[in-house]
């Protein structure tokens, strides 16, 4: 036996360092891991937990690494668990993290699961992938995922999180993948983030992300390929150091507050395929550096502020160049001569510039060019030689520039064209025939011209067109009978010609006109009676400025949608027919300066054969001398009498009781206003910011001319204040219970609601404070002069997207719930860069759970759920409808209301299901149809819409679901 040597306390310690210093591997035990599992499948909601985990059993644990979802490392450990698209509902609250030391991958993208991300999720030390995207989470980032230091790809987009991006993030120095897109992510990018050197692809977009973009960000992501930071709040320049990303493939900055230019160092970027800076603040000129992008093949500057030139290499040496999007700035000069030398180009949209000159002459040859959109600008160019035959052309517009020239035959044979715009130049010559061959033709305004000849009758072989524009040119000779061949036509204006002949009775057959214009012709003979067969007939029917002669056909009083009504200057005869008091949707009616006769209801100025109790026309009867006539007017006379007598005595017996009630209705309110003598306060969401005088001293005292409009509320002042109430009295409910609701309204924090900064009563009135929006509402924008044009599909699919979360915010993530009773376009306001606002909570309720909400008819019937028709009922689902009617209305730019009708008769719920009912037959005519991803997007939204507006509550989809799926799918 040998004697052992001491060991000594520097050995000791040498020996613990290289202990502690070798690879420390977690135990775990696959039991522990199976009851984690287990636990956490049975808490999930509602039970019992969907099918897919049915293999998660306890008696089946060694065969743990066999469950669905779940993969183990070679030690047995649970390595994997991918849950993606497996119908989860519930949260994460349950699951044991710490079980799996050894975790290195967890999806659970695109479920149903919320509450917050926990914070134990730090633990998971080994992960390399986290994927909780498509869900519902909300609350911060926990900002133990610095603990991750493993961590390659991070996907939480399309959630409901808030706050910022935590500091700690920066820690995950491994990060190639960071997508935290379509969230309510607010504040500044944190400085820490620069440290992710092996970034990749940084997904941001659609946050509230503000701050600027630092150098430092750039200096070290030089491996980025892929930056979207789109839809967020962020200002500042573009910094130089942008030109290190050499790797860089994807730059999205749409939709955010950058200024100043773009850095010459953007020429740096060769592998830059898509460059959207569009719908922000930038100015100067584009630097001829864009030039050298041989990659690129979309780049977008819409509605910026850039001035100058267009480099004029631009184009040389990009031949992979499709989409061109520089419209709304302020362009000058002529556009490149090599602009599309690629032949790639598909779309090119550049109106509202001032560009000049010829067009260049590769457009010519431009055969895969779908969309041209040249509109408001100044070119100077032959119509007749600056297109040549594009076969793939879709749309084109070229409004409002001075194009001279002439139609020519040749436009005949671009057979895809759907939309062609060219009023607003100086066109001339005849309307070639040749394009009655356009069998997809939706759309054709020429007006604004200086057309001469016929109006071919080849026109009526357009059986797709939903809008023809020939006014104000010089077009003669007869309307076309053809014309009543198109069905599917709502928009005819043939106004301030030289147009001859009577009015066609064919054109009763085109039964979807919305609007009829026929004024300033030489049009003779009598109004086909047939035309009262126009049932759908609503904006407009005017057949004023002609030689019509004959009666006023009684017919067309079954136009009872009809608005505006004007037959002013012909020479009509006769009476004015009775059935014309049917037309209950008038707003305007002109009959003035004809040769009618008889009694009028109105008075119609200029009718010199009229008679009325009415201020300029003879009373009726005056010529009459017979005793007949005078016995009558005794007889009239004396009952008319004995009537009044009547009346006066129920007035003052009326009048004695109204005193009465008023003494005692004036003890009451004494008392009422003493009880609640603090609800004459205002509340703001900060106490203090201003006072009711301040506001009533900048109105002058709400004077008239500060209103700016009346809602179903009451009026909208300039000074950004709805009156409540125009009564003298406070509306005869709870004070504290409408103090309550207001306050939670003050709230209320999401960026697609409209900010409501609080309200006060004052002298008997309530009145609320909230955000002024410039654009007005989202009607008055769809239907206005350049609806269409300014609301593109991309900028629709936006708006409907923004509108469900704002409604989902309101169902789902306040409590109680707010069901905001009243969504229509008209509540839907619009800023500067388009981007909604759902407003107007002016009869907006509180839905506590096990409550009974009922309601009074609210004004917008054409957006009211059936349910509520009938029961007088509020749930949530009425709020699902009316988005469903209103995205439906967006869609189709007009009410959807046919088209439900059309549904509802042959008892099918989709388009799909119906035979005779096209997509491309609901969408906006006035649009070029959407491809690729926009495509899918519309066709999603469609169909999501009509799912919303099922006739049963219950079988709707919740505002939460449709929220996430239009994100999802976007």
């Amino acid at each position: 036996m040998t004697k052992s040597t001491p060991t000594s306390p520097l050995s000791l310690c040498l020996f613990l360092c290289l202990i502690f210093s070798l690879p420390f591997q977690a135990s775990t035990s696959p039991t522990t891991e199976a009851q984690a599992l287990v636990k956490w499948k049975n808490c999930l909601s509602p039970p019992p937990p969907p099918p897919s985990l049915s293999s998660w059993s306890l008696t089946d644990i060694t065969h743990l690494c066999n469950w669905t979802g779940i993969a183990c490392n070679d030690g047995g450990s649970v390595s994997e668990i991918n849950l993606s698209s497996s119908s989860l509902n519930g949260t994460l609250n349950a699951l044991d993290v710490p079980s799996f030391p050894n975790l290195t991958y967890f999806n659970v993208h695109d479920n149903n699961l919320e509450g917050p991300i926990p914070s134990s999720i730090g633990n998971l030390s080994q992960l390399r992938c986290l994927d909780l995207g498509g869900n519902f989470f909300e609350g911060a980032i926990p900002r133990s995922i610095g603990q991750l230091r493993k961590l390659e790809k991070l996907d939480l987009r399309v959630n409901e999180l808030t706050s910022s991006i935590p500091s700690e993030l920066g820690l995950c120095s491994n990060l190639t993948y960071l997508t935290l897109g379509m969230n309510s992510i607010y504040g500044e990018l944190p400085l820490s983030l620069s440290n992710l050197v092996r970034l990749s692809d940084f997904r941001a977009w659609d946050n509230g992300l503000s701050g600027e973009l630092l150098p430092d960000f750039f200096t070290n992501w030089t491996e980025l390929v892929h930056l979207d930071l789109a839809d967020n709040l962020i200002y500042g320049q573009i910094p130089p150091e942008i030109g290190r990303l050499t790797k860089l493939n994807f730059f999205n900055m749409e939709n955010n507050s950058l200024s100043g230019t773009i850095p010459p160092e953007i020429g740096n970027l060769t592998s830059l395929t898509l460059l959207d800076l569009s719908m922000n603040q930038l100015c100067g000129e584009v630097p001829e550096t864009v030039s050298r992008l041989a990659n690129l093949q979309w780049i977008s500057l819409f509605m910026n502020n850039f001035s100058g030139g267009i480099p004029r290499d631009f184009g040389k040496y990009i031949p992979s160049l499709s989409d061109v999007d520089f419209s709304k700035n302020s362009f000058t000069g002529e556009l490149p001569p090599d602009l599309c030398s690629g032949f790639a180009l598909q779309y090119l949209s550049i109106k509202e510039n001032n560009f000049t000159g010829p067009l260049p002459n590769c457009l010519k040859n431009c055969l895969r060019l779908k969309v041209v959109s040249l509109g408001h600008n100044q070119f100077t160019a032959d119509i007749t030689r600056a297109f040549g035959v594009c076969p793939n052309l879709v749309f084109i517009r070229l409004s409002n520039n001075r194009f001279v020239g002439n139609l020519t035959a040749q436009w005949g044979e671009c057979t895809n064209l759907t939309n062609i715009q060219i009023d607003g130049n100086k066109i001339s010559g005849h309307i070639p025939p040749e394009l009655g061959k356009l069998s997809q033709l939706r759309v054709l305004t020429l007006y604004n011209n200086e057309l001469t000849g016929k109006i071919p009758d080849e026109m009526g072989n357009l059986g797709e067109l939903f809008n023809l524009n020939l006014s104000n040119n010089h077009l003669a000779g007869d309307i076309p009978i053809s014309l009543g061949n198109l069905s599917k036509l709502n928009y005819l204006d043939l106004s301030k010609n030289a147009l001859s002949g009577s009015i066609p009775k064919e054109l009763a057959n085109c039964i979807n006109l919305l609007s009829l214009n026929l004024n300033n012709n030489s049009l003779s003979g009598v109004i086909p009676p047939e035309l009262g067969k126009l049932f759908m007939l609503q904006i407009l029917l005017d057949l004023s400025h002609n030689s019509l002669v004959g009666s006023i056909p009684s017919n067309l009083g079954k136009l009872t949608k009809l608005e505006n009504l004007n037959l002013s200057h012909n020479s009509f005869s006769g009476t004015i027919p009775a059935t014309l008091t049917n037309l209950v949707s008038l707003i305007s009616i002109d009959l003035s300066y004809n040769e009618l006769t008889g009694v009028v209801p109105m008075l119609f100025i200029g009718n010199s054969g009229l008679c009325g109790n009415v201020t300029g026309l003879s009373p009726c009867g005056t010529s009459s001398k017979s005793t007949n006539h005078r016995k009558k007017f005794l007889v009239g006379v004396s009952v008319g009498v004995c009537c009044l007598l009547l009346l006066a005595t129920l007035i003052a017996v009326i009048l004695a009781l109204w005193c009465r009630k008023k003494l005692l209705d004036e003890k009451q309110e004494i008392k009422r206003l003493k009880e609640h003598e603090k609800f004459e306060q205002i509340i703001w969401e900060r106490l203090g910011k201003f006072t009711f005088s301040d506001i009533a001293k900048a109105t002058n005292d709400f004077r008239e001319e500060y209103c700016i409009g009346k809602g179903g509320f009451g009026s909208v002042y300039k000074a950004v204040l709805l009156n409540a109430s125009e009564s003298g009295n406070i509306p005869a409910v709870n004070c504290q219970s409408f103090e309550n609701e207001i306050r939670v309204l003050t709230e209320v924090r999401h960026r697609n609601v409209i900010k409501l900064h609080g309200f006060c009563s004052k002298r008997g009135c309530i009145y609320l404070v909230y955000e002024f929006v410039e654009r007005g509402s989202l009607a008055k924008v769809l239907y206005g002069g350049t609806g269409a044009a300014e609301l593109d599909w991309g900028t629709r699919v936006k708006i409907v997207q923004g509108v469900a979360h704002a409604i989902a915010y309101l169902h789902h993530n306040r409590s109680p719930p707010i069901v905001h009773r009243d969504i229509t376009l008209n509540n839907i306001l619009l800023e500067s860069d388009l981007e909604p606002r759902l407003s107007d909570f002016g009869i907006a309720r509180l839905l506590n759970s096990g409550s009974s909400n009922w309601t009074t008819v609210a004004r917008s019937y054409r957006y009211m759920a059936p349910e509520l028709a009938i029961t007088m009922r509020v749930t949530n689902k009425c709020d699902v409808y009316s988005f469903g009617i209103v995205a439906l209305e967006i869609m189709m730019g007009k009410h959807p209301g046919d088209l439900l009708s059309s549904l509802s008769m042959t008892k099918t719920s989709t388009i799909s299901e119906d035979p005779n009912l096209l997509l491309k037959d609901v969408l906006d005519p006035r649009l070029p149809p959407p491809t690729g991803q926009r495509a899918e997007k519309v066709v999603f939204i469609i169909m999501a819409a009509l799912a919303c507006t099922r006739t049963c509550p219950d079988s709707r989809p919740t505002m939460h679901f449709v929220a996430r799926e239009l994100s999802a799918r976007a």
